[in-house]
């Protein structure tokens, strides 16, 4: 049985629970972070507990206590052991009314785990016709503001694809639903950057920190003409795409990206908090 993290203990699903009144659940109020766990250990667990602060604090969340956060998650794996597997992180404004204005409830913690699979090393993604906003309030927040995604995920797999790309309101290259994208032009690894609005990938910034990569406002154009396409995110860690809106890319993976996930790989098998 799955074990879960509320309201500072483990609980089995039968008895763990969140109020229908959580402003997490009615508006949407909360952060989150998925890290990948390997053998029973989290990878770059500090890393996600950063930006998991980060998001709260660009939300106007009270400061998580990390060090809570961090029981809640040796104690969820512990519970439910996996070769690979999921931890999830929901950290949210607590109770509140029906409405947008908040509560003066304590937040919301709650860790869960899940087992998780290999990606295939290639796919397939398409693009899509709605915007990020660079220069809204959630931008670049891990929000669990999430139907966004969830609408252009659906379009993606209507068209045989794992992921949708957006472009932003300057119609740039962005990111994917739920992760990071890299393109090879003339032989150089360009990714967009944060002021993009794309949100600040950990596996993003690992490969930015591990390879040659750099950071580049990228046009849709660009990414049309591009000789090599990977995405980034903690559980395809650096996947190749093989097809973008439906035209093949020559070699998937090509060499800037097989040489991008060898490194990746050996690297965090080396130190899974890197």
């Amino acid at each position: 049985m799955t074990l879960i993290w509320v309201d500072g203990a483990l609980r089995d699903p039968a008895n763990a629970r969140v109020s229908i009144f959580d402003h997490g659940l009615t508006v949407g109020d909360g952060v989150f972070e998925s890290v990948k766990t390997l053998d029973g250990r989290p990878f770059a667990l500090t890393r996600h507990l950063a930006r998991l602060a980060r998001s709260a604090a660009g939300l106007g969340l009270p400061e998580p206590d990390l060090d809570e956060v961090r029981r809640a998650c040796t104690a969820v794996i512990g519970a439910n052991p996996a070769a690979l597997g999921l931890l999830r992180i929901t950290y949210t404004a607590g109770l509140g009314p029906l409405a947008s204005s908040r509560g003066e409830d304590r937040p919301t913690l709650v860790v869960a785990a899940g087992e998780a699979h290999r990606r295939p090393d290639a796919t397939a993604v398409i693009t899509v016709p709605w915007r990020r906003n660079e220069h809204g309030a959630l931008a670049g927040l891990k929000t669990t503001s999430y139907a966004e995604n969830v609408i252009a995920l659906a379009r993606a797999r209507q068209s045989a694809a794992t992921e949708a790309l957006f472009a932003n309101t300057a119609g740039l290259l962005c990111e994917g639903t739920g992760s990071n994208v890299f393109v090879v032009l003339d032989g150089r690894l360009h990714t967009p950057p944060l002021s993009s609005g794309c949100l600040a990938g950990i596996t993003r910034e690992l490969v930015l920190q591990w390879t040659d990569a750099q950071e580049t406002d990228l046009t849709m154009d660009d990414l049309a003409r591009a000789e090599e396409v990977f995405l980034t995110s903690s559980l395809r860690d650096v996947q190749a795409v093989r097809a973008v809106d439906g035209r093949p890319l020559a070699a998937a993976p090509g060499p800037v990206t097989a040489k991008a996930m060898r490194i990746f790989e050996e690297r965090s098998a080396g130190d899974l908090d890197p």
